[in-house]
This record gives C-alpha cells, sequence and structure tokens, in this order.
C-alpha cells in the first residue's frame, strides 16, 4: 500500500453523519469516493451539492453561516500532500487549535468582525460573500461565497470557535475597502476602539497600509476614532491615579520658562515632584516621523531642566495599568533624590 492508497471505502451515508458535513475532492478520495462517484452523488436532486469548487457540502440543504465559513476556508487553503492529513473532518465551533487543513487561509473583513463580536459588522447569514486571506503567490479567484483577498504576509490569526480570523485592525482595513458608507464605516471603527478590541494607532495603521486614508469618508471616521480613543485613554490615566493611590496631579497643562518659551503640553504634572506625564496618541500616519521628532525634542529638553519625563501608551493603560502606575510612582518617589528643577510656569491648556 502506498501513501496515495484510500482508506478503506465506507458507505456514502457515512460520511454525513454527526458533524462531518463538509469535505474536499482530495478528503473524499481518502474516504475511498471517486470524482465520478461525487459528482453522481452532486447531481440536481442528489444528496450532496458542491458548493465551492473542489468543496462538497454533504446534505441536500442550504448551508449553515458555519458551513459557508469552512466552506471558503476549505477552498482558500493550501492542499496538502496525498497521504497528509488527509481526511480531516470539519467540525464548525470546535474550540481550541486551528484546524490543519485550513493552511494559508485566515477569515477577514465583515465576516471576522462578527466573529470578533462587533455589533456594527452585520450578521454571517446576510453577507453574499465571506472574505479570506491568502499570500498573494496563490493562484485563486474569488467565485461563490468565497471572495480572495491577496496579501503579501499573513497576520498572525486568531482563533474564533475554531476558525482562524485576522485581527480586528487588519479585518477592518480589509472591510474599509470595500465599504462607501460613511455612517456604516464611523461604526465599524468606533465600536472596535470603544470596546476594546483594539487600538486607534493599530486601526489607523492598518488603513495607512491598505492606502485607506486618502478616502474622504474614512478620513472623517479616523479623525472621530483618534478623538475616541484619546478620551478613552485620559479616562483610564485618571482611573489609574485614582485605583492605584497616587498623588492628584495638574492635568491638561502647558509648560513655559519664565518670560521665556512655550515647552510643551502634558497630559499630567506633579509639580513638587516636577515629573511629567505624556499620552502617546498618535495615529500612525505619513507625518509620524515629523511628530516623533517634536515628542523626542520635546522630551529632551524638558529632561535638561530636570523634570522627568514618563511615556505611555493607550494600549499600556489597557493591558497593565498597575504596571504603569508603579512607573509613575517610581518617578515621584525618586524626585527627592534627583537637583531641583528649573522653575516653570504651569498654565491650562
Amino acid at each position: 500500500m502506498t501513501h496515495n492508497t484510500p482508506l478503506s471505502p465506507r458507505p456514502l451515508h457515512h460520511l454525513a453523519d454527526g458533524r462531518r458535513r463538509l469535505m474536499t475532492a482530495a478528503q473524499l478520495r481518502a474516504h475511498g469516493v471517486s470524482a465520478a462517484e461525487a459528482v453522481e452523488q452532486c447531481r440536481p436532486g442528489g444528496p450532496w451539492q458542491q458548493l465551492l469548487p473542489n468543496v462538497v457540502l454533504l446534505h441536500p440543504g442550504p448551508p449553515t453561516s458555519d458551513e459557508r465559513l469552512h466552506a471558503v476556508l476549505l477552498y482558500a487553503a493550501r492542499e496538502r500532500p496525498a497521504g497528509r492529513a488527509a481526511g480531516v473532518p470539519v467540525q464548525p465551533g470546535a474550540e481550541g487549535s486551528p484546524d490543519p487543513a485550513y493552511a494559508e487561509a485566515v477569515i477577514t473583513g465583515l465576516a471576522a468582525l462578527t466573529l470578533h463580536g462587533l455589533c456594527a459588522a452585520p450578521p454571517l447569514p446576510s453577507l453574499d460573500a465571506i472574505d479570506v486571506l491568502v499570500p498573494r503567490t496563490r493562484r485563486l479567484r474569488s467565485t461563490g461565497c468565497a471572495r480572495i483577498v491577496r496579501t503579501a504576509a499573513l497576520p498572525a490569526a486568531v482563533q474564533v470557535t475554531g476558525v482562524p480570523v485576522a485581527p480586528v485592525a487588519r479585518a477592518l482595513a480589509d472591510a474599509v475597502a470595500g465599504l462607501t458608507d460613511a455612517g456604516v464605516v464611523r461604526r465599524l471603527l468606533t465600536e472596535a476602539v470603544r470596546g476594546g478590541h483594539c487600538e486607534p494607532a493599530a486601526v489607523v495603521r492598518e488603513l495607512n497600509r491598505a492606502r485607506l486614508l486618502g478616502r474622504p469618508h474614512v478620513v472623517d471616521a479616523v479623525d472621530s476614532l483618534v478623538a475616541e480613543g484619546r478620551a478613552i485613554a485620559e479616562q483610564r490615566l485618571y482611573r489609574m491615579v485614582r485605583e492605584h493611590g497616587l498623588p492628584d496631579p495638574v492635568w491638561n497643562v502647558d509648560l513655559r520658562l519664565p518670560g521665556g518659551p512655550h515647552l510643551g503640553g502634558l497630559d499630567a504634572y506633579w509639580p513638587e515632584q516636577a515629573v511629567a506625564l505624556e499620552l502617546d496618541t498618535r495615529a500612525h500616519r505619513r507625518e509620524d516621523d515629523a511628530l516623533w521628532s517634536e515628542y523626542a525634542r520635546k522630551r529632551e529638553h524638558l529632561e535638561r531642566l530636570g523634570i522627568t519625563v514618563v511615556h505611555i501608551t493607550p494600549r499600556k493603560l489597557r493591558e497593565s495599568m498597575e504596571h504603569q502606575a508603579a512607573v509613575v510612582r517610581t518617578a515621584l518617589m525618586a524626585a527627592k533624590d534627583r537637583e531641583p528643577a528649573a522653575y516653570v510656569v504651569v498654565l491650562p491648556r
């Protein structure tokens, strides 16, 4: 027996038992079903149907949403050599590791956002097509309910009920690429940030990568997104100070040298300890390099004046608030061991 020899044939009705309701042509051959036999079973009125090229649905009724998802993945995945992972059953809804049959295929776009739980994304049954990411070197075409999205590098997939799904920021960019309704774009982006699914900077970075920031309705949504993200980060900053027992700073201030130049705006400042805190909520657009250089110059100037600058990102606040509070506390405690800072004027921003 060679590695190409099919497994012992079983009655065809056995294949449709339980949850094993989708198979590729290769998987059917591994179960002893010839191509001619599969074609016969898929004739109109027959017990099976060909849902996508080389993907057979092992019952005659309409596919469920899970079956459509897994059919798209089976169609888009790189087929393994005969004898390796052949006949792997599809188990919609299974938790844990990804199905090994889904190599080089990741659900993205609106379907991915729905799987991530975004209420602004449409329900799966309403989607005419499901977006699936594949390497750009693959020779596949969009067909039926499968819409192929090519990419230079597949993102690290998140497993959602056994389905490999693109991270929220990447799925948003792929969804926005096909949307023209400004209201829908705004709702999706806002919910993604407000719901804690991702940071604004990650979304803007993916939109920039996809060259979508030139579209007016996307730019308007991004401006709202950045403002939303900053408001959320500020609320977390207030909570960090309150819940972790830090002394109250003065909030949102500008620093100036007496009779001299403007030193820059700060989100929080502890005058007695000369400790400044700055939230980095930059949107990653083309002007980022210049903006980062401005941040760096401001920080260097303040530190030359003896002011300690603590730099915190919204992501750090969300994922490790306790650690960020410890960083600020350490900076405040270290103040008594430093030389006194230069006198600066603190003004409301």
